[in-house]
């Protein structure tokens, strides 16, 4: 979620939004904290802080395309282990920021979600808030060989991305549950995706998103 040009509507459809902003490159999501993006609500999203108070969210967590690290904060204010990783290196020094202003222990660093293997360390819990729905195809298939080998056998992700029942075409792709369930075939069980909302700045009513839980088998 997180610059590439708009398109301009056509002139015979004035009434029809701007074509979506759909950062590609580490810079492209990095400008976007110059000011707040409309994903950073200052806050954990509710379907992880329900899954926080529910104590599904356990060990060494790590929160991949952290942002601004609302949700590794969550996780170190559960006195957990907790690192997160971001291409956005402003993003990462505002989340820095925030872990010293609060008191809290947390590892912050940029880093590439295709590339977890080479932070060499195993994690219990993998948090994704927006990071999925962003990946092109190959990527995503490279994400989660990537995931697989951060999180132990037994572990779980949690994944919260744009549903394919959100209408319009603002924002990032919409992803199915078949597409889910297929990107996690082999070496997962996806134990649950159920329909939930993704609170974001623009608007009170949220995004219409679905929340995966996956364990590594």
């Amino acid at each position: 979620m997180k610059t590439p040009e708009q398109n301009e509507a056509p002139a015979n459809s004035a009434e029809e939004l701007p074509a979506p902003r759909r950062p590609r490159r580490p810079e492209d999501f990095d400008a976007f904290y110059a000011s707040t993006p409309p994903w950073d609500i200052g806050r954990p999203q509710p379907a992880f802080l329900s899954l926080a108070e529910a104590g599904a969210i356990r060990g060494r967590v790590l929160d991949v395309g952290c942002g601004t690290g609302e949700h590794a904060l969550m996780a170190a204010g559960m006195g957990l282990e907790a690192t997160g990783i971001d291409s956005a290196p402003t993003a990462i020094a505002l989340a820095e920021a925030k872990a010293r202003d609060r008191g809290l222990t947390a590892h912050f660093l940029v880093h590439d979600a295709l590339q977890l293997a080479s932070l060499d360390e195993q994690f219990d819990t993998v948090l994704d808030c927006g990071l999925f729905h962003v990946l092109e195809d190959d990527d995503r298939r490279l994400f989660v060989e990537s995931l697989r080998a951060v999180i132990q056998p037994g572990g779980h992700y949690f994944m919260l991305c744009f549903s394919d029942r959100q209408p319009g075409a603002f924002g990032p792709r919409r992803i199915t549950q078949d597409e889910i369930r297929a990107s996690f075939h082999k070496g997962w069980q996806v134990d649950s995706i159920e329909p939930v909302k993704l609170d974001i700045r623009m608007g009170p009513d949220g995004i219409l998103a679905w929340l995966a839980r996956i364990t590594r088998i």
